[in-house]
């Protein structure tokens, strides 16, 4: 068995207690404008281009099978006839060109993994499943995490929670330590239209996941400007989630990281987003509509580091 893995981020610090290594797993259901991981929304591989490095030497319009590198169209590649075989990427200089998806067997992926095992050590760090969204690859993911727990590795699961819980609870939740449980937006159709799903899958698997593992869930919620950062949504979103006994959401603040990045797999950035990070004073004002009313009750706040 093998799963399409975007990327493996080491030495991570933010995805989890200690320091870790983040598995980015390929595709994700949902479509969020504000993705920051926007090259691994497709299922596939896909080509990567960085125009900053590019020096135009042409090596790849050469090396490309299917012809579908144009030196002269801004973002190079015509991605209706790329196959994303990855022919183009060893012959660039300058690495303006990458593949994002390799796949990996159980066996490879956790020797990889395995290599930074002292860090995790040293650290209370562990491995971390992110994505695009790893339920999406679920038979992989569960057969991952026995190997990850049979080393003893501390593991977390970062989720948008669009996932059928039965089969996730029989094959994967006793082998996960920590579940980040992003959620965005309250209102079904509102959901549905910005996100291209409906939400109320994601608030049945929270529902049995208060239930059946309270104390390793951990709901977060993105700022998003104009999306999610809205008094209506924050309040309704923070108070089902209290209604669950869940007291702990987690604010993820706004950050223009994705909109370049999504520049790199030809994909249209969302021109409403804001350029710049989200401002400690914007924060503290979003916490205010998810604060309880019971003071005894404390909501984690995440730092925007760009602040």
């Amino acid at each position: 068995m093998e799963a399409i893995i975007g990327d493996i981020g080491r030495y991570a610090i933010h995805d989890g207690p200690g320091i870790r290594t983040t598995v980015f797993f390929k595709g994700c259901p949902m479509h969020c404008p504000w993705c920051h991981n926007p090259e691994f929304i497709r299922p596939q591989p896909e080509i990567l281009f960085y125009a900053d490095r590019c020096i135009g030497c042409g090596e790849c319009v050469d090396r490309c099978p299917e012809s579908a590198i144009d030196l002269n169209a801004p973002q190079r590649i015509d991605r209706r006839r790329c196959t994303a075989c990855g022919e183009c990427t060893p012959t660039c200089p300058t690495r303006a060109l990458a593949v994002a998806g390799t796949r990996y067997g159980v066996d490879d992926l956790v020797a990889v993994l395995l290599r930074d095992r002292l860090f995790y050590d040293a650290s209370g760090g562990g491995v971390t499943l992110s994505g695009g969204e790893p339920t999406l690859q679920m038979a992989f993911m569960a057969r991952l995490l026995r190997r990850l727990k049979a080393e003893g590795l501390h593991t977390v699961l970062e989720t948008g929670g669009f996932f059928p819980f039965a089969p996730f609870q029989a094959e994967c939740l006793d082998f996960i330590d920590l579940i980040y449980f992003d959620l965005k937006i309250s209102d079904p159709g509102r959901h549905q239209r910005i996100t291209g799903v409906d939400n109320r899958l994601i608030w049945s698997t929270l529902a049995h996941l208060a239930r059946w593992a309270p104390d390793r869930l951990v709901p977060r919620i993105p700022l998003i400007p104009g999306y999610t950062a809205t008094r209506e949504n924050l309040i309704a979103l923070s108070g089902r989630i209290r209604e669950m006994g869940l007291a702990r959401p987690v604010l993820l603040p706004y950050h223009p990281f994705g909109r370049s990045k999504a520049v790199h797999v030809g994909r249209q950035a969302d021109a409403a987003l804001p350029r710049v990070p989200m401002s400690a004073e914007e924060l503290a004002r979003w916490s205010a509509c998810v604060e309880p009313n019971d003071s005894t009750q404390k909501i984690a706040k995440e730092e925007n580091d760009a602040d």
